[in-house]
């Protein structure tokens, strides 16, 4: 039985129904996101028996997600291709830190490990869809759209038609080619379930595109934020396996800080919202991570806004970017995502395109792995942190890569 109370704006503090399928807050047109009833979990689950570490997924995590893996009815709307679970790798003889003493931790979302969970299009944005598939499904919605700078709409496009969803998908033509590969192969083989278009230069006017022509005939927006909640529900999951136990423990926990790539922010959204329930649950107390938001000098919107001091971020005219992912003009959850950066003691930090480029092509050499170019862009900002102080001897940092270089290539295979 799902344990979701309401949805809830999160500015406005406005309450809806659960049931119903909304977008953005109509009140001040920012996102919205999904409350459970915490209580109720606590005296029905007691002890956390809703948590199963024996799963290999994001469902791991049961009724502390706004769908209960373990109840019948809610399984039923459950699309999971494996997603989630994903390790937590020692980075801590890494070059980027090497002599600091910090303990460097790498969250990889982008490639299966043996005895892992594994995100089936080797991006994170497979939690998110995973569970946007499965409200979908839930609400009897059978038309989903969704702009994208390729894999966001890769990713709907798994599940999606999986769950036996219509998708129409719009991406800027310069999205990576084995990304756009993957959802024309799809558009080509089931034509009238795939609708693939190409608009931009960024998300912005993807999105745009389809708000004119595909909504009007009865596709729901699944643009970031735009569903209720139901990213942010997924993108939660990545929170929860920063805090579960290790194993052969008991103890949940939470590192000192996690570097993260943000363009829309949703995953900053879903990782607080996961710490804020733990605590409500008795399982973390109210010490949270240091958040550091990495994003490329050219599309530096937090950062300016950060260092500002602005409660929000200006949009702008987007540039091309090597790490595809970041390349994000603007964004109605950015208010949010400062609000959250500032109250963990984080801070936001932008990188040059020379340094992504670089960390790409030294990661890839030094240890043969394949982590994407927003992953890189955190290693980038490694340097930066430990020369300013913000990361410590002794403390525990995590790195995520949200995806696979794999999905970039050939746009990075002159790196390697």
């Amino acid at each position: 039985m799902s344990f979701v109370r309401c949805l809830r704006g999160i500015a406005s503090g406005q309450e809806y129904p659960a049931d119903v399928p909304m977008n953005l807050d109509p009140v001040d047109g920012r996102p919205v996101e999904m409350i459970l009833d915490l209580q109720r979990l606590a005296r029905e689950r007691p002890h956390a028996t809703w948590y199963r570490p024996q799963r290999r997924d994001m469902w791991r995590f049961g009724a502390l997600l706004a769908l209960d893996i373990d109840d019948a009815a809610d399984a039923a709307h459950i699309v999971s291709l494996g997603e989630g679970a994903t390790p937590l790798l020692d980075y801590s003889d890494d070059a980027a830190v090497r002599g600091s003493r910090v303990r460097l931790q790498l969250k990889d979302e982008g490639r299966a490990h043996a005895g892992y969970g594994a995100n089936p299009t080797g991006s994170f944005k497979d939690r998110g869809m995973a569970m946007v598939v499965a409200q979908a499904r839930r609400l009897g919605l059978s038309r989903l759209s969704v702009p994208t700078q390729g894999n966001a709409g890769d990713s709907l496009l798994r599940y999606g038609l999986a769950g036996g969803l219509s998708l129409a998908v719009a991406m800027p033509a310069s999205t990576p080619l084995p990304i756009l590969g993957s959802v024309a192969a799809a558009a080509l083989q089931y034509p009238e379930r795939v609708k693939l278009e190409l608009a931009g230069p960024t998300i912005r006017e993807a999105g745009a595109f389809l708000k004119q022509q595909y909504l009007p005939q009865g596709y729901f927006s699944v643009a970031t934020f735009q569903e209720p909640g139901w990213r942010i529900e997924g993108k939660k999951t990545l929170g929860l396996e920063l805090a579960e136990p290790a194993a052969g423990e008991t103890r949940w926990s939470l590192p000192d800080a996690v570097i993260y790539p943000t363009g829309g922010g949703t995953g900053v959204l879903g990782m607080w919202k996961a710490w804020d329930e733990l605590q409500q649950l008795g399982l973390i107390d109210a010490r949270r991570p240091r958040m550091y938001c990495v994003q490329s000098e050219v599309t530096r919107l937090l950062v300016d806004a950060f260092v500002h001091g602005a409660a929000d971020t200006t949009p702008t005219a987007g540039a091309d970017t090597l790490a595809t992912g970041l390349n994000v003009p603007g964004g109605v959850g950015h208010a949010r995502v400062l609000q959250i950066v500032r109250a963990s003691g984080g801070s936001a930090i932008a990188v040059s395109e020379d340094d992504i480029a670089a960390e790409t092509r030294r990661l890839w050499q030094t240890r043969h792995d394949w982590i994407g170019t927003e992953g890189a862009a955190c290693f980038a900002a490694l340097p930066r942190l430990l020369a300013d102080g913000l990361l410590r001897a002794g403390e525990r940092v995590v790195v995520v890569n949200t995806g696979s270089m794999e999905k970039y290539l050939p746009a990075v295979r002159h790196l390697l």
